[in-house]
């Protein structure tokens, strides 16, 4: 099991940047790749980026394609998503989860694959 916080989010005007970040702590966190999730109220939890575990391989939901980064520092424990040119419907909280480099699939959008979760970071685009 890993432990994961969020941090970073905020209230920023739209077409602004924030970046998020979720550290890692409790096993080896380059055993793990990573995803973030994003909820808002009344809808269901939403992919929205993954990164393997050695950062190699990224994936991106359509909608933030291009204006979304996800990155990972292995050393410091850390994976950032960098959000530029924020919309209003980019406004959720922001969900870090993780699962173990052995736990293979398919499909790393699904939230059903990711183990361990974080508490959420909310992230608020201003019109």
């Amino acid at each position: 099991q890993v432990q994961l916080v969020e941090s970073g989010g905020g209230l920023v005007q739209a077409g602004g940047s924030l970046r998020v970040s979720c550290a890692a702590s409790g096993r080896t966190f380059s055993d793990y790749a990573v995803a973030w999730f994003r909820q808002s109220p009344g809808k269901a939890r939403e992919f929205v980026a993954a990164i393997r575990e050695s950062g190699g391989n990224t994936y991106y939901a359509d909608s933030v394609k291009g204006r979304f980064t996800i990155s990972r520092d292995n050393a410091k424990n850390t994976v950032y998503l960098q959000m530029n040119r924020l919309k209003p419907e980019d406004t959720a909280v922001y969900y870090c989860a993780a699962r173990p480099k052995w736990v293979v699939t398919a499909t790393p959008h699904s939230p059903t694959v990711y183990i361990d979760w974080g508490q959420g970071t909310q992230v608020t685009a201003s019109s």
